[in-house]
């Protein structure tokens, strides 16, 4: 297995897989499959800052994993929010652990001191993947969205990446 930076030529693995974990209604919000215009804007409206990194075997997209904006305020500039997705037969198998390392890297590179994340309570399988890494639980927000006309309940993890 081999973790890269994606490019344009990738979208349509990402698309899937993004789709997968809006099927399975465990890793978003989203209840609308996105297509391909979606993603290449979404793609190409991000900065140096904000890679998107793919895991991927024989050039078999395995999943994929991102650095995201947490706020737009300076004070924020070196807290990223991520996102971590895994095509569903090959979840529980080691491709999110290694994503999340290279991710780890990355931030590093881009001075990022801290990472949090917003997961669905319900995701016990990835918080155990970030569990394994020392993401720590910060809090649960109660019913902070909605998912198929339920309110769902959202537990924030963060990671201190270095020091002062």
């Amino acid at each position: 297995m081999i973790i890269r930076k994606a490019n344009e030529k990738d979208l349509q693995s990402i698309l899937n897989i993004y789709n997968q974990g809006i099927e399975d209604r465990i890793a978003t919000l989203e209840t609308d499959e996105k297509d391909l215009d979606y993603m290449r804007k979404w793609l190409l409206s991000r900065s140096s800052r904000q890679p998107v990194l793919l895991a991927e075997d024989d050039g078999v997209t395995l999943g994929w994993a991102s650095i995201n904006s947490y706020n737009i305020r300076r004070a924020y500039d070196s807290v990223g929010d991520i996102s971590v997705y895994i095509e569903r037969t090959k979840r529980g198998k080691g491709v999110g652990q290694k994503l999340l390392k290279e991710l780890e890297t990355e931030g590093k590179q881009h001075a990022y001191h801290k990472f949090v994340l917003m997961t669905l309570l319900s995701n016990i399988q990835g918080q155990s993947l970030y569990r394994k890494l020392d993401y720590r639980e910060v809090g649960i927000l109660k019913e902070q969205g909605i998912l198929d006309g339920k309110y769902v309940d959202i537990m924030i993890m963060e990671k201190i990446l270095a020091g002062p």
